[in-house]
């Protein structure tokens, strides 16, 4: 449920379950697809898996990115902490990913972070001068209050209405993922209490996508494909 992107040896399989991805998506009318990058091997070493993990996703990728541009699809990388999540995950920062996208040798390609809040404020926190330094490269953003992964609103170590607002001068148009563990009705259950939080302003600058994540990857929408939807709320 990890991926295989990056993972020595399994390029068939990545390349059978990207098909299979396009698939499904095509059918949802879903046009980006999540890339995961997968984990370091059980038994190896991170540091001595690097090299060859990192040639293998820019391989991977290569060919995603190709097969995408058929489908005019556009091809997501998620950095995810090794902290709390998954210590063996390969893909775990922004700085990490930039080196893995391809874009110096083939800038066509489609190809962008899924840039997590909740994910990047543990690895790294730093988050405004991240969110500007990589803001060409993001295609999605996703949000969940860091360290209990639950709601935005919730108490925690993110000010989120202080990032939405740098999302909108940064001129952010896409969608927020909302992606958290729910605690009940305390939390940003409607669209309503969401919107309470979203930058004031007179046009719509991104739509807010609530997409709770509920402990188990495989229901998670995010694992596999990310579709616009219906908007619950708009800022």
């Amino acid at each position: 449920m990890w991926g295989l992107g990056a993972v020595p040896g399994r390029q068939a399989a990545f390349r059978e379950g990207l098909a299979l991805a396009v698939k499904y998506a095509k059918t949802l009318g879903c046009p980006r697809i999540h890339l995961m990058a997968g984990r370091v091997p059980v038994g190896t070493e991170r540091a001595a898996m690097a090299l060859e993990m990192e040639a293998t996703f820019i391989e991977n990728l290569r060919y995603a990115a190709d097969i995408l541009a058929q489908e005019d699809m556009t091809g997501l990388l998620e950095p995810m902490n090794s902290r709390i999540t998954d210590p063996r995950y390969f893909l775990t920062t922004p700085h990490q990913g930039k080196g893995t996208l391809p874009h110096s040798d083939y800038p066509e390609l489609q190809l962008w972070f899924l840039q997590d809040i909740f994910h990047c404020q543990i690895m790294d926190g730093n988050l405004t001068r991240n969110l500007e330094m990589y803001f060409p490269l993001i295609g999605h953003i996703q949000v969940g209050q860091v360290p209990g992964r639950h709601e935005p609103n919730s108490p925690g170590e993110v000010n989120f209405p202080y990032l939405f607002q740098l999302l909108e001068s940064l001129g952010y148009e896409g969608y927020v993922g909302c992606e958290y563990t729910p605690q009940g009705e305390r939390g940003w259950s409607t669209g309503t209490q969401l919107s309470a939080h979203l930058p004031k302003t007179s046009h719509q600058p991104f739509w807010v996508w609530l997409q709770p994540f509920k402990g188990n990857r495989n229901n998670c929408a995010s694992a596999a494909c990310l579709s616009p939807g219906t908007p619950n709320s708009t800022g």
